[in-house]
């Protein structure tokens, strides 16, 4: 993989010197990612890597020291401690770390979305329009749960991609958005929404060694209608059969700003004795994948598996714990993109599934203003961790 990377990175003249700033909420996986960009870049051999457009090109490190210290009163600034005149800068961002916290007049606040994304504006605009571009990496797109309107309510996402475009972004890059669509929002700007489904195929191959990968054996499940595109890319990928649950709303109640579920009606083949792939964009309280499970286990199917990028578990574990030990549910795959507590990584049900290097690939590749379709649409590496799997090779 590397050599195929390298190759196609190489043809062409970074953009500018390479400058990353993951923000606090995103330090580690910003390191993660630090590391690999030094490791190839080291390794990298090119013709013209003394010339002037390779200036700072290797580096021990590409992450820019900046930081957004706190006034007693809560208020806050943003501080870019190097000269970024020139860069092609990365800001990271994790808008779901709850983990950080931060003092208010005395008391210990912890930091909402809200506030991370007040962070990334101030990084925004500490570094005052000097750099040469920007790019926004924010795995779980800020408010994209209020994508679209219904009623008299706000727009907050559209809101925010454009205020973040107004301040002089170029690109913003999330992975597996909500609705897609809200791109719309800002039609002339660079909006990657990037799926890791080959992170999880190979985060569950890795995993659990007796699958049989067939339409006989194992099925993709989508949870709902929204997330049918999902669900059909993979189960094409693999070439399986896919089912969906639609969810059956009491529209005349408002619970916990929704309407609430009633029940859960299967759509799809019979999926007795068979292995199933639940995919879905995020895990929530988890209410929702844990009917679907029980709703699948009721119909005989075998193992069920749950893909979703974004592990929330805004309820706690232990609805997890009980549907792992009464097995309805035999593992849960999310990414490392968000915050995941200790508690968590030590469940035997998890498999965390590691996006550094992918991110990493998507940064290099830019930053060369190189093509990243391939990188979007990985269906060829999909096809080969299978093969691989099928002849005993992982």
């Amino acid at each position: 993989m590397l050599k195929r990377e390298e190759k196609r990175n190489l043809e062409s003249i970074p953009v500018g010197s390479l400058g990353m700033i993951p923000l606090k909420s995103c330090e580690e996986l910003g390191e993660k990612v630090d590391y690999y960009l030094v490791k190839w870049r080291t390794e990298r051999e090119h013709e013209h890597k003394n010339s002037l457009a390779f200036a700072g090109y290797q580096r021990d490190t590409y992450i820019l020291s900046a930081k957004t210290p706190r006034f007693g009163s809560g208020e806050a600034k943003g501080v870019i401690n190097e000269s970024v005149r020139g860069y092609d800068v990365y800001i990271m961002v994790d808008v779901c770390n709850y983990s950080l916290t931060y003092s208010l007049s005395g008391h210990t606040n912890r930091m909402s979305p809200d506030d991370h994304y007040q962070d990334l504006k101030r990084i925004i605009a500490a570094i005052g329009g000097k750099a040469r571009r920007i790019t926004v990496i924010m795995p779980f797109l800020y408010e994209s749960r209020q994508h679209k309107r219904t009623s008299r309510e706000s727009l907050d996402c559209a809101l925010a991609l454009q205020e973040l475009v107004g301040m002089g972004v170029d690109n913003i890059i999330t992975f597996d958005a909500h609705d897609p669509r809200v791109q719309n929002a800002i039609p002339l700007h660079g909006f990657e929404t990037v799926q890791p489904s080959y992170q999880f195929i190979k985060g569950l191959l890795r995993n659990v060694k007796d699958l049989t990968i067939d339409s006989d054996h194992m099925m993709i499940i989508s949870p709902d209608e929204g997330g049918m595109s999902r669900a059909i890319y993979v189960a094409n990928v693999l070439g399986l059969d896919m089912g969906m649950f639609y969810k059956r709303r009491d529209y005349t109640k408002i619970v916990n700003g929704s309407n609430p579920i009633i029940a859960h009606e299967f759509l799809g083949s019979n999926v007795e004795g068979k292995d199933m792939i639940i995919i879905d964009d995020m895990i929530s309280s988890g209410e929702s994948v844990i009917e679907v499970a029980a709703a699948l286990k009721k119909r005989k199917a075998n193992r069920i598996f749950v893909f979703a990028t974004f592990g929330l578990f805004t309820n706690g574990l232990a609805k997890f714990d009980e549907a792992y030990e009464n097995g309805t549910i035999s593992g849960i795959l999310t990414t490392n993109l968000i915050y995941q507590s200790p508690e968590l990584l030590e469940r035997p049900w998890y498999i965390s599934c590691e996006m550094s290097k992918y991110i990493a690939y998507i940064i290099d590749t830019l930053n060369h203003d190189s093509s990243i379709s391939d990188l979007l649409d990985p269906v060829e590496k999909i096809q080969s961790i299978v093969a691989q799997y099928k002849n005993g090779e992982l």
